[in-house]
């Protein structure tokens, strides 16, 4: 059975956009250039075979003309107001993602990416899905904005499988999901 892992940049206040859905404020040069936490992000890629996001997640790439933002990867567009997939190799789905995702995990192969964002990371932390969480913290106080999961029904309690520190100050956290 395939893992499914939510990895995402988040800040120290637990945001991983703004308000408007945007993430420029992750892209400073004094966090992305000749960083090696990119390097390491780029090199999981090869862990997954599949990338599952919101609606809101896609269309950050979207609004810059990426239709296919991660070409290496099947890829999956949750949304209940998305009418059709602008590129076909992106599957729009429209409805059950608690079931379209239980079956993905089901396949062989290689894990889910779960690429965000929070309401559908939220809803499929709640279904029980997520295995693993791998955030990505970032040297960042936004003070208010999308959070990592949104609305949780309950308390999702996690244990801390390793972290690694990043001289510009990231520290990826990565935990397993309990029960």
């Amino acid at each position: 059975m395939k893992k499914l892992k939510y990895h995402v940049a988040s800040t120290l206040d637990g945001f991983i956009a703004t308000e408007q859905h945007t993430a420029e404020a992750f892209m400073q040069d004094r966090l992305v250039k000749d960083s090696e936490h990119v390097a390491d992000y780029l090199a999981s890629f090869a862990s997954y075979d599949t990338v599952l996001m919101g609606r809101r997640t896609y269309e950050v790439g979207l609004k810059l003309g990426v239709t296919d933002p991660y070409p290496a990867l099947e890829t999956y567009v949750f949304s209940h107001s998305m009418k059709e997939s602008p590129n076909p190799r992106v599957k729009l789905i429209t409805e059950d993602s608690v079931g379209v995702v239980r079956r993905l995990k089901e396949q062989q192969g290689k894990d889910l990416y779960l690429c965000g964002g929070g309401e559908f990371a939220a809803t499929l932390l709640t279904a029980g899905l997520v295995d693993e969480v791998l955030v990505k913290l970032n040297p960042l106080l936004l003070g208010s904005g999308i959070p990592l999961a949104t609305r949780l029904k309950e308390v999702k309690n996690l244990e801390l499988l390793s972290t690694k520190v990043y001289k510009n100050g990231v520290v990826l956290l990565r935990y397993s999901v309990l029960g």
